[in-house]
């Protein structure tokens, strides 16, 4: 049988409200210490331009049923046509985005900047929770859980009475660190609210590959299946017409 605890309002006091003011001023901190770091550079036109055809070409298949099908066909050969398309990217002008970054010393180095924006503060921080609040139960989670999440809510303490729905500090620390996007959302916007899972995801990558997204583009469009859907509005207003004359 699992045990409760009793936890002492010095632990919520000293423990658990510093740890999270602590990594919301952290997470701020280093957005501002990004955006100066961030590289003063334009952004390549080319870039930009095919980020455009993308956002484009998904506007059509999301609008596609609302065209007549000859429009639509005509659309979708502009953009995905391998002759002129503009969603076409031929086998020797695809490029990718390692080696365009390791031709481009400037990408380079914003790409390292944003690593050790990321990973200098989480360092300290964590060595900073594991040296103070080793071994504190911080919260309790208020609805029952089963043994796998214990790995993850309990780490630092090797107690199994414990009842898993306990929190220990260093697991409040990562709830925290992959959990505050909402919280950064409302402080910074939603556009620059990117959470450390999302960070983590590009410290992995290098950067964006645009053949891969045109191609991938080209191909969602080439298999949408054209319904237009007008004529059945006209139906469906005709028949709610019948039912109030009669």
């Amino acid at each position: 049988m699992a045990e409760d605890l009793v936890l002492d309002t010095a632990i919520r006091d000293w423990v658990l409200i510093p740890l999270s003011v602590v990594m919301v001023l952290i997470g701020v901190l280093r957005y501002f210490v990004s955006k100066l770091m961030r590289s003063s550079q334009l952004p390549d036109a080319k870039i930009v331009k095919e980020g455009q055809v993308i956002v484009r070409a998904r506007n059509l298949r999301a609008g596609a049923n609302f065209i007549p099908a000859k429009s639509f066909r005509s659309r979708r050969a502009y953009f995905s046509n391998e002759e002129n398309g503009l969603l076409f990217v031929p086998k020797g002008q695809a490029q990718n985005a390692q080696a365009q970054m390791f031709s481009d010393p400037n990408m380079a180095m914003d790409m390292m900047k944003k690593n050790l924006s990321m990973i200098i503060p989480q360092t300290l921080t964590f060595a900073w929770v594991n040296f103070f609040f080793s071994g504190f139960v911080a919260a309790k989670i208020p609805f029952p859980l089963t043994q796998r999440f214990r790995s993850m809510l309990q780490n630092g303490i090797d107690l199994s009475t414990v009842d898993v729905s306990y929190v220990s500090s260093r697991s409040w620390y990562f709830l925290n660190l992959f959990g505050l996007r909402g919280l950064f959302s409302l402080i910074l916007g939603e556009e620059n609210a990117m959470d450390d899972t999302q960070r983590m995801m590009q410290m992995s990558g290098f950067g964006f590959d645009s053949s891969k997204s045109l191609g991938a583009e080209k191909d969602s469009l080439d298999i949408v299946q054209h319904k237009w859907v007008l004529p059945k509005f006209e139906q469906r207003a005709e028949a709610v017409l019948r039912k109030l004359v009669s």
